[in-house]
């Protein structure tokens, strides 16, 4: 059971999209994209789809609306932004929301699924986590991950490591798409969403709870936002075939195959 207003949640996300959007011009175009990749490589119309690091469903919800017969299950370990999530899709049929830390050995074996995973997906959300974290995920996840199953990840991976040259090019041509996109004015920004949570005492449960478990968490590393990273620690997991299916500057769709 939700503990928000549905219509309170939905203002929240409308809140949120619009603020990513503002970091990425071409958002839905690269949902779209990772959903397309879904469609064409699950090879069935009810996919199980695991989406990791969900924050409040934006991409769960628009793979449900084009893929109905789909189960979603959203992983994320943030209470706030799963319950914006839960409140805002109850009774959602072929969703669900799980609270776990996706760096953490034993996440997979927690969900008790019935059947192999066809594809997990992520957008904006795995630079997050350290090496190591990355490492651990990847491990669980080849455990539920079908043989021909996809990991998709949209994300921003640098290349500056490797080729800082492109670097700059992709990294000017970003930021030159965000300058048209929003010319009038850029939207509210990470920080001032965060802080409009902060002021609203409707959710101060939800954000105690949420700066209670940050208070607690155990960080080792740094964020993981290198393209070379990435791919190495998934040809060290066993994936097959990794390759960007999508890129517009440094956003880009890497794709990688389960063999």
């Amino acid at each position: 059971m939700s503990v928000l207003p549905r219509q309170v949640a939905l203002d929240w996300i409308e809140r949120w999209d619009r603020q990513q959007e503002g970091y990425l011009p071409d958002r839905e175009e690269r949902f779209a994209a990772l959903i397309d990749a879904v469609e064409a490589g699950a090879g069935r119309p009810d996919p199980l789809v695991l989406d990791l690091g969900c924050g409040p469903g934006s991409l769960a919800a628009r793979l449900l609306d084009r893929l109905p017969e789909a189960t979603v299950v959203a992983i994320d370990a943030d209470p706030l932004l799963l319950e914006l999530g839960r409140a805002s899709n109850e009774g959602r049929r072929g969703l669900r929301f799980e609270d776990l830390d996706l760096g953490a050995a034993g996440w997979a074996s927690a969900l008790r699924l019935d059947r192999p995973v066809d594809a997990a997906v992520s957008t904006t959300a795995l630079h997050w986590l350290p090496e190591a974290g990355l490492r651990t995920m990847l491990s669980e996840l080849c455990r539920v991950l079908r043989p021909g199953g996809l990991f998709l990840n949209g994300d921003h991976l640098d290349v500056a490591d490797v080729t800082p040259g492109l670097a700059k090019l992709e990294h000017a041509i970003h930021d030159r798409a965000t300058r048209r996109r929003f010319a009038g004015g850029m939207p509210e920004d990470w920080r001032q969403w965060w802080d409009a949570v902060d002021a609203d005492p409707g959710l101060a449960v939800l954000r105690e709870e949420r700066e209670r478990r940050r208070e607690t968490a155990a960080h080792h590393g740094s964020e993981s936002g290198d393209l070379s990273t990435h791919v190495r620690v998934l040809r060290e997991a066993g994936f097959a075939e990794i390759g960007t299916l999508w890129q517009n500057g440094h956003n880009r769709l890497l794709c990688a195959i389960r063999p």
